[in-house]
């Protein structure tokens, strides 16, 4: 029954979307599937199914997505359905203390950081190769004084291949450990982090800094507006 909610979720967002082919590639690589396993799974060419992704082809029918969709979440299954399990999760994110948002299409990390005003301050030659899928805004004192670790999946909505925003960060170091902490009892890691708050490269917490690097995750600061980064993110939020 939730695998049916999932597949029927994830389909009626690629027909409905307004980029149909950009949702389309999205799942895919949300299922770490490539295009040439899911054109061989559909028994198509990788040619048509990279020119649905890149809109160079009329939208298919339901019935095509269907399938797809289908073929996706099988592949997963043959592999363990790690994937799946989480997306079936059904979340009720604490939204005093976390908000969880997902984008339509990804957004290039070098991308995401010009939209929120950011500047890198760890592995920013990683950011050409991130992808975000979506973001969620933490309340950092709350996030480590109130959750459970074992509820830090929460944190990830329906993929971990996502920014985590901090607010209210001093230095650095108490939300990046909270990221470790987590992946080790998720299994999980965020591919960006973000702190909010007066923050300059030279006062980010050495020991933040270091754990960003020793999990290869891209760490930017920022003071833009809380809700003039919500107003830019929104334009590719689901």
């Amino acid at each position: 029954m939730a695998t049916e909610k999932l597949a029927a979720t994830i389909a009626g967002e690629m027909c409905l979307s307004k980029d149909p082919g950009g949702s389309m590639k999205k799942w895919r690589e949300i299922f770490g599937v490539t295009q040439t396993e899911l054109a061989d799974y559909l028994k198509i060419s990788s040619s048509t199914l990279s020119d649905y992704e890149g809109g160079r082809r009329k939208s298919p029918g339901i019935g095509v997505v269907k399938r797809l969709v289908t073929s996706l979440i099988d592949i997963d299954s043959n592999r363990g359905g790690k994937v799946a399990k989480q997306l079936e999760k059904d979340f009720k994110p604490k939204k005093e203390i976390f908000d969880t948002h997902e984008f339509f299409a990804v957004i290039k990390g070098t991308d995401f950081m010009k939209k929120i005003g950011g500047i890198c301050v760890a592995n920013q030659s990683r950011l050409k190769e991130t992808k975000v899928y979506g973001y969620t805004i933490i309340d950092s004192l709350k996030v480590i004084l109130e959750v459970p670790v074992h509820e830090y999946m929460q944190l990830y909505g329906k993929t971990p291949d996502r920014a985590l925003l901090f607010r209210f960060v001093e230095n650095g170091r108490s939300p990046m450990i909270a990221v470790k902490i987590g992946r080790f009892s998720t299994d999980m890691k965020p591919t960006v982090v973000v702190l909010h708050g007066k923050l300059s490269p030279k006062n980010v917490d050495p020991i933040a800094i270091k754990i960003a690097e020793s999990e290869k995750i891209p760490l930017i600061i920022t003071d833009k507006p809380i809700e003039e980064i919500k107003a830019e993110l929104g334009k590719f939020e689901s």
